[in-house]
């Protein structure tokens, strides 16, 4: 009786061990030296380790191809390219939320009713002086300084009148009448009220001045000499600044900033590292009879703008600042 065994599997087939997860472990093992049978073979290997030896040495990491000096310039690159992005990133994020403010003086034979505040310039009015503003909420409130639209405020006549640019979505400005809401001259800020929609108005993020720390970063925007949405850098210099108001007192607690404050730029937004509001520019140091900034610039207190506002809002300009 002849028994049959079966025959081997064919070399190029799998069996259960040589399936294709143990061929690829298998083939991430190094496979070993073949050992040399003859002093031909045996010394063909030593010549070959010794050659992949010095193939190994001969190549260079990355890190050796480069000196120690580009590595570093090109950390620097790297983290002033991200504080770049950072400070651009501020800014298209607060702008929507800035104004641009005309004060108009009209002519006293003008009704009006005539003017049109959709052109830029009427020749019906005269712009007596510019500063700026930020959006405060969703009904078309505005929040600026009250020097900014003082002459609007003491108005016996009605002859003045108050032109907002704001954003839209595209980035371009457009101009809607601007209507005193109230004042405060103690503290410098007044609230204007403008007629948008809502969908169309992108209120500031409010933050807080409690915490504020000398050497932060800030950032300031506003309309400087009449140049829209202008961006200027800094830090906080100084806290606790005593300031006077239009009033003739002063103002406690201010905010002393070494980031550009010119003329135009009253009443817009001081900014942190976030984009939240801390403060309102106000005023700055000019060196004297030249009219040039000695770089001493200082803004309101958010804090102060929180707990001042909502009553404006609510119950308009308190009796004793009626004129």
């Amino acid at each position: 009786m002849v028994l049959l065994l079966p025959s081997p599997p064919p070399s190029n087939s799998l069996s259960p061990r040589s399936s294709p997860r143990n061929l690829l472990q298998n083939s991430t093992k190094p496979s070993p030296l073949p050992i040399p049978k003859g002093p031909n073979e045996h010394r063909r290997a030593l010549l070959l380790l010794a050659s992949s030896s010095l193939l190994h040495l001969a190549l260079p990491t990355i890190d050796s191809l480069l000196p120690s000096s580009s590595i570093a310039r090109a950390q620097e690159i790297y983290e002033l390219e991200e504080d770049e992005r950072r400070v651009v990133r501020i800014f298209q994020d607060t702008s929507p939320s800035v104004v641009f403010i005309k004060d108009l003086h009209i002519k006293p034979n003008t009704r009006s009713a005539s003017l049109d505040f959709s052109e830029d310039d009427p020749i019906d009015a005269k712009v007596e002086g510019t500063g700026s503003g930020f959006i405060w909420d969703k009904y078309g409130h505005i929040v600026t300084n009250y020097h900014v639209i003082a002459k609007l405020a003491t108005d016996q006549a009605g002859l003045h009148r108050c032109k907002v640019y704001l954003q839209d979505s595209s980035g371009s400005s457009y101009p809607k009448e601007g209507k005193l809401i109230g004042f405060d001259p103690a503290f410098d800020l007044a609230v204007l009220k403008v007629d948008v929609e809502k969908n169309k108005l992108r209120p500031a993020l409010i933050g807080s001045s409690r915490d504020l720390r000398v050497g932060q970063s800030c950032f300031a925007i506003g309309n400087p000499y009449g140049y829209q949405r202008t961006l200027t850098t800094g830090v906080v210099s100084g806290l606790g600044r005593q300031i006077p108001s239009p009033n003739g007192s002063s103002i406690q607690g201010a905010i002393q900033t070494d980031a550009a404050i010119n003329a135009g730029n009253s009443g817009g937004p001081l900014v942190d590292s976030y984009g939240h509001v801390i403060g309102i520019n106000t005023a700055t140091f000019t060196r004297k009879g030249t009219g040039i900034s000695s770089g001493v610039n200082f803004a309101i207190p958010i804090d102060i703008v929180v707990r001042t506002i909502p009553y404006l809002i609510v119950y308009g300009t308190s009796v004793r600042n009626r004129f």
